[in-house]
């Protein structure tokens, strides 16, 4: 049988999806594309707005038009949340939330016996084992990710992924430590480490710490690259970045969600640190590392965001001098605290703070390529496509290269030197 997968949302949930689909190709199913005609869709869906619940309803609808005589499977984060909305979708015939996903084979078999409709979603309050999923190969070759954690304990303000993933529950070391070995036998240069809140694992285990993990890691033979994905910043302890620093196995680089650069704002959203305490912790990370990259995630438009606290927004970012910003307009998410207030943004205010700040991203972004020009120090390339006259690839710092050469480098890690420090793109020669 034929089955197609659409994953909206984050990388968790492109990491659940190809797992499962590893799942059901050991079962003999053909995995084919989404646009495809097929005997099953299986939609992994994102709930972090309620236009991604939109977008996931849409994808729902586009796959019962396709084959109406398709099992329609529904998973994943808006399943959890509002599972009676999509079990009233004409042609959902399975519907499960972020939990036991592995069960969806059984589920498929069940369904094609008893032509009912399957309804798995659990009450995630009491929830405290991690959802085992294993995945051997993606489908970029040279970067693996790694899930070793779920959920959240952090309730911020805007924010309903721990309803929809629950508290953080943590896989056991040894299980990740098992994929990560598999993955480098597979001959994955890189592994990212992700996670709902990525560096929140270990706070459910007695005696094993981020920092553990991290350090068992950095020990596994043949893996030459580790980056973290997405770390918050009152968890980067100074054992943390002691090893970090000390390891060259770690990118050099850090993502460190910053979400505002006002202090009102950041208590309105109920984050667990001030703009004092982020930049305190930059300045000690780049002190003990140097011209690391540290690239971030902002909201722009928050409900109450004066012309004042978007001011303060670029000050702290022109001073936190960041490689690059993933930048977000805020968009409101049913059943969160910020949601209810009477203080929202008008979209054409929002639009134009968002520019302004992607006009700023572009100039810190330049900044900090310039870094590395003068510098004139190799920097190590995993390359990840080649077109016979061009390569592309990540440096450490993640910055996106591309080398002219004729040699097939995909898969490889080599030094280059940089030669034109662009955005979004810079241009390198090889240097060894």
């Amino acid at each position: 049988m034929n089955i197609a997968f659409n994953t909206l949302g984050c990388k968790v949930n492109h990491y659940e999806t190809e797992a499962l689909q590893t799942l059901f190709k050991q079962e003999g199913f053909s995995v084919v594309d989404f646009k495809a005609f097929a005997d099953i869709y299986v939609i992994n869906t994102c709930t972090v707005t309620n236009t991604s619940d939109s977008k996931s309803r849409k994808a729902i609808r586009r796959a019962v038009r396709k084959n109406p005589d398709a099992i329609v499977a529904v998973i994943g984060c808006y399943a959890q949340v509002d599972s009676d909305t999509i079990a009233a979708i004409d042609g959902v015939d399975i519907i499960m939330g972020t939990t036991d996903r592995s069960r969806l084979l059984s589920y498929v078999r069940q369904f094609l016996r008893e032509r009912k409709q399957i309804l798995d979603v659990k009450d995630l309050s009491r929830y405290k084992k991690f959802d085992q999923l294993n995945v051997t190969a993606f489908e970029e070759n040279t970067r693996a990710f790694l899930k070793i954690q779920d959920g959240c304990n952090e309730f911020c303000s805007y924010c309903i992924i721990p309803f929809a993933r629950g508290r953080v529950r943590s896989r056991p070391m040894g299980a990740v430590l098992d994929e990560a070995r598999l993955l480098v036998d597979k001959g994955y240069k890189e592994i990212v480490l992700t996670g709902i809140h990525t560096g929140g694992y270990g706070a459910d285990f007695e005696n094993v710490s981020f920092y553990d993990l991290l350090k068992a890691m950095s020990e596994i033979e043949g893996l030459i690259r580790i980056r973290i994905s997405s770390v918050e910043i009152n968890q980067l302890t100074d054992q943390v970045i002691g090893l970090i620093g000390a390891d060259p196995t770690f990118a050099r680089h850090l993502h460190i969600p910053l979400q505002h650069g006002d202090d009102s704002v950041l208590e309105a959203m109920r984050r667990r640190y001030d703009t004092k305490a982020y930049l305190d912790k930059i300045a000690a990370i780049r002190n003990r590392l140097g011209d690391i990259a540290i690239t971030t995630d902002v909201i722009v438009g928050f409900p109450g965001e004066t012309e004042a606290a978007f001011e303060n927004m670029m000050a702290t970012v022109e001073d936190a001098g960041f490689s690059e910003m993933h930048i977000f307009p805020y968009s409101k998410r049913s059943g969160t605290k910020a949601a209810e207030s009477k203080e929202q943004i008008h979209g054409t205010v929002k639009s134009l703070r968002v520019n302004t700040l992607l006009g700023k991203n572009e100039q810190l972004a330049r900044r900090y390529r310039d870094r590395l020009l003068e510098k004139k120090t190799p920097l190590s390339v995993l390359f990840e496509s080649c077109d016979g006259t061009r390569c592309k690839g990540h440096t450490s710092e993640y910055v996106s290269v591309t080398v002219e050469t004729g040699e097939d480098l995909v898969n490889q890690v080599r030094l280059v030197t940089l030669e034109d420090a662009g955005y979004p793109e810079a241009s390198a020669r090889l240097s060894d």
